[in-house]
């Protein structure tokens, strides 16, 4: 049997916010789940049971600004990775850990996905192994001509709307949802140089991915443009000492279109994809 769980989180700053679990009788390893931008943590409760089913328990973080969060970004509001990496996720990993001691994995989807690799290489014997789907760098010369010659563009036009209107209106453009303007600048300066920092974070971000250890199980959806299998790798090349399994899954497979986000309704192939190398 599995326990549903709501678990109250406040971080240092005092944000608070919830996470969402699923755990069953005996787990075998507890995963630190990231969503991507815009996408608040129930949209993974599918996932999570899934994962539940087969012994992993699961704990869905709550990005600043979204779902549960006790903020919303505004002019007056306003953050990036920073309180992000070093405010919410180690708030997370702490109410996490009291639910267990079972062996740790964390992972995310799209910006969840480069973010659990950063915030691992900030704790880097924390944990041993990785979950990544639908994610990568968004440096643009890892993406396939012509859309990648595109984004450069995007990378400086999304951070001016944001300073210019207080927020990011991400779901007027069809790409996240109403968004911190320092998130949105923090995420677009690796667009365009593919190297992972944060205004106010003094530790070596890249550093940190490359001193890990471990194993990472990725997960590629055949046709997401927004995560094509060349961002995946940019992303697993910053993990040169971690082990990596790279899947791309099609929607023969999928039972559902092989896109960025479909799969959070019917998540067993991408799951039975994450335990190739568990079991």
């Amino acid at each position: 049997m599995t326990r549903a769980l709501v678990v109250p989180v406040q971080a240092d700053d005092g944000h608070r916010f919830e996470l969402i679990g699923r755990v069953p009788q005996q787990p075998r390893a507890q995963l630190l789940w990231l969503p991507a931008l815009g996408v608040s943590a129930r949209n993974y409760q599918p996932f999570a049971d899934a994962l539940a089913a087969r012994g992993i328990s699961v704990f869905l973080h709550e990005w600043r600004g979204n779902g549960s969060s006790s903020l919303r970004p505004s002019r007056a509001q306003d953050w990036g990775y920073r309180e992000i990496l070093e405010q919410d996720l180690p708030a997370s990993l702490a109410a996490l850990r009291l639910h267990g001691t079972a062996p740790l994995i964390i992972g995310g989807h799209s910006l969840g996905g480069q973010l659990a690799c950063v915030f691992a290489g900030l704790h880097p014997s924390v944990f041993a192994r990785f979950w990544l789907v639908a994610t990568g760098t968004p440096y643009w010369r890892t993406f396939p001509a012509p859309r990648g010659w595109t984004l450069p563009l995007v990378y400086r036009l999304l951070p001016w709307l944001a300073q210019r209107q207080g927020v990011l209106h991400g779901r007027r453009l069809g790409f996240g949802g109403t968004e911190a303007r320092g998130l949105i600048r923090d995420w677009a300066r690796v667009g365009l140089n593919n190297h992972y920092a944060a205004e106010g974070v003094q530790a070596d971000l890249e550093g940190g991915m490359r001193r890990l250890h471990g194993h990472a199980d990725a997960v590629v959806l055949a046709d997401d443009w927004l995560a094509p299998p060349g961002s995946m790798q940019g992303l697993l090349a910053k993990l040169p000492q971690v082990a990596s399994t790279l899947s791309v899954v099609p929607a023969g497979t999928l039972g559902t279109r092989a896109d960025h986000f479909a799969w959070m309704k019917a998540p067993e192939a991408v799951v039975k994809a994450l335990f190739h190398s568990f079991e």
